[in-house]
């Protein structure tokens, strides 16, 4: 499980949404180690998270999997190696704020993220997103977008209301 975690939640590019994906596919689709329950489960309870939302979600899927051994063994390696990695890329990036050619690539992998983030909201709603569920995920999606873009409305608030909202407007058993 460790190495899952120091492999996937340090070595993917994209940031914490491109991570998410790909644990996703670790852990519930290859793996099999977390249903899709759990790992919407601890994706949402990592995002109402204060700090790093990453490194809650991989705290929570360790917990799920070996309880407090692994919720500390996830986050430990999920955080240590990435941590020294970008302290070094931190300092390097002094030597690269004039290069014009480092400003671009940048603003590419900023583009990329983008796209990554979007994938991932699928992979993650998509599990949902069937007969009447298809209805509620687009209304409760919606809602948040507008409330957080255009409303201007705290992203945990955001969250705290899509989760009273989805206990009163359960999913359609299929």
């Amino acid at each position: 499980m460790t190495w899952v975690f120091v492999r996937y939640g340090n070595f993917t590019l994209g940031g914490g949404s491109a991570t998410s994906a790909i644990l996703h596919g670790a852990l519930v689709e290859k793996r099999q180690w977390l249903t899709e329950d759990q790992f919407a489960l601890c994706f949402a309870l990592g995002r109402v998270t204060p700090g790093t939302n990453l490194l809650a979600f991989c705290t929570g899927c360790g917990w799920v999997l070996r309880g407090l051994r692994g919720a500390i063994a996830s986050l430990l390696a999920a955080s240590i190696p990435c941590s020294i990695f970008v302290t070094v890329l931190t300092a390097l990036f002094s030597y690269w704020r004039d290069n014009n050619f480092a400003q671009e690539a940048i603003h590419g992998a900023i583009a990329a993220a983008v796209a990554i983030t979007v994938k991932t909201c699928w992979t993650i709603a998509k599990p949902y997103f069937k007969g009447q569920g298809r209805l509620r995920v687009i209304l409760v999606s919606a809602a948040a977008f507008f409330l957080y873009v255009f409303a201007g409305v705290p992203a945990i608030e955001v969250l705290l209301l899509a989760a009273v909202v989805g206990a009163f407007l359960p999913a359609a058993s299929t």
